[in-house]
């Protein structure tokens, strides 16, 4: 793939490096010889400008506004597909035929139980545990009950832990949830899809039937979808890293979680939520915006601009559409959506927002949708792991099989102290 050479000046050398075309995208330059040429490494913060592998999986113009999963518009896959046919193409490569579809929601829905032992593994945890952090354990725990699928090096494992994951996912996260409220636990149904399975073990109690709602479970299968991958973001590096040494898929995927938790990348769409209720009422917006342009202000809006996209989130457009769906069914007109709205509008519009690309993305819809559907702000971290499991599976998979890969080992620019020797503590001043 290698397209041309790119030429790096270093003191007085000239060195040719490799330049490699991917399908779409920007080409990159291959510094990987860069050190045993010049004795120097690149110095890339947050690896920003760092491609770590090629990936046939997630493609993002961030300036364009475009996610691609292998290729398909996430567009296309939301309003036409379901979740697992996406997992199925994250996994495979491509869309399934109706009996590879009919076959892969048998073998995923017929891993959905967890194993008993695990009943007694959760009363482990305090009641006020934060849900994520039950998460954790519970994922990483799954390798001491699942030994017979973590042998990386035989590809039937490596599918059967894939297909565990994503069907045990949606059970520990309605356990976790089930706990933290002081409910019993409520075991999957075969006779339910994925996502309506899910809501079902949330909200469902022994003493009455649970009747799931399509407009419920459509629009919470789409969340998933729109959340199943977004290529090398830090839980999917960190997924990426931690499967670079071997370590097994379970272990893997509880890295991810662990990182998925922290506020800076999971948890936008709970600062969104928290910044809508604190604005409050349709007319407190222009005040609000008014201090979030004020630099003197620490008022910040959530849900605005992303690291990637400089234009507008696709994945916001659908959500937007999806939040007005379940609200509707709700029979709400509810304040917070009238919020949303104003500021949306105000954001495409604004010179402010324009100028600095501050354009609403998914975070901005998805937490009013969740509070909509019953799910507590400490549960939103979870759902956006359980859906993106499917990607964190694939980028893992991916990895494994992959010749070129090595154990991740970033280098660092040192700036400690020089060498200098030691000083017995009598002769310290």
């Amino acid at each position: 793939m290698s397209a041309s050479a790119s030429t790096i000046i270093v003191g007085d050398k000239h060195v040719e490096l490799p330049v490699k075309s991917g399908t779409i995208g920007p080409d990159v330059v291959d510094i990987g010889k860069l050190y045993a040429q010049t004795g120097k490494f690149t110095f890339d913060p947050g690896f920003t400008s760092t491609a770590s592998c090629e990936s046939k999986i997630t493609y993002i113009d961030g300036d364009e506004g475009v996610l691609l999963y292998r290729g398909y518009p996430i567009e296309q896959l939301a309003e036409q597909g379901d979740f697992l046919e996406t997992a199925y193409l994250m996994l495979f490569g491509e869309l399934p035929t109706a009996a590879q579809k009919a076959d892969f929601d048998y073998r995923v829905t017929r891993h959905t139980m967890v194993h008993d032992q695990m009943n007694r593994f959760f009363q482990g945890f305090r009641r006020d545990a934060h849900p994520m952090a039950v998460m954790v354990a519970c994922v990483g725990a799954l390798s001491a009950f699942y030994h017979d699928s973590t042998d990386i090096s035989d590809e039937n494992q490596r599918m059967i832990a894939s297909l565990r994951m994503i069907a045990k996912m949606p059970t520990l996260a309605a356990m976790a949830y089930k706990y933290t409220i002081g409910q019993p636990f409520v075991y999957p149904k075969n006779d339910l899809d994925y996502t309506s399975n899910f809501l079902r073990m949330c909200f469902a109690v022994p003493c009455e039937e649970y009747v799931v709602n399509p407009i419920y479970a459509r629009a919470l299968d789409k969340i998933f979808i729109l959340h199943a991958d977004h290529e090398q973001n830090a839980s999917t590096s960190t997924v990426r890293l931690a499967g670079s040494s071997g370590a097994n898929p379970f272990a893997c995927i509880a890295a991810g979680i662990a990182c998925l938790w922290g506020p800076a990348h999971g948890g936008a769409n709970e600062a969104a939520l928290k910044m809508l209720m604190e604005i409050g009422h349709p007319e407190n917006v222009q005040k609000y915006v008014a201090k979030a342009k004020d630099k003197n202000d620490p008022f910040r809006l959530m849900g605005f601009g992303h690291r990637v996209y400089k234009n507008y989130d696709p994945r916001a457009r659908i959500m937007q559409k999806t939040t007005h769906e379940v609200l509707n069914e709700l029979g709400l007109k509810d304040d917070l959506l009238e919020v949303a709205v104003q500021l949306e509008q105000i954001a495409l519009k604004d010179e402010y927002f324009i100028e600095k690309k501050l354009y609403p993305n998914i975070d901005f819809y998805s937490g009013i949708t969740l509070k909509a559907l019953g799910f507590p702000t400490s549960m939103f971290t979870v759902l956006f792991a359980l859906a993106r499991t499917v990607g964190w599976i694939a980028q893992w998979a991916e990895m494994i099989e992959d010749p070129s890969q090595k154990i991740g080992r970033p280098r660092q620019l040192y700036v400690g102290p020089d060498r200098r020797d030691y000083v017995g503590i009598g002769q310290r001043g």
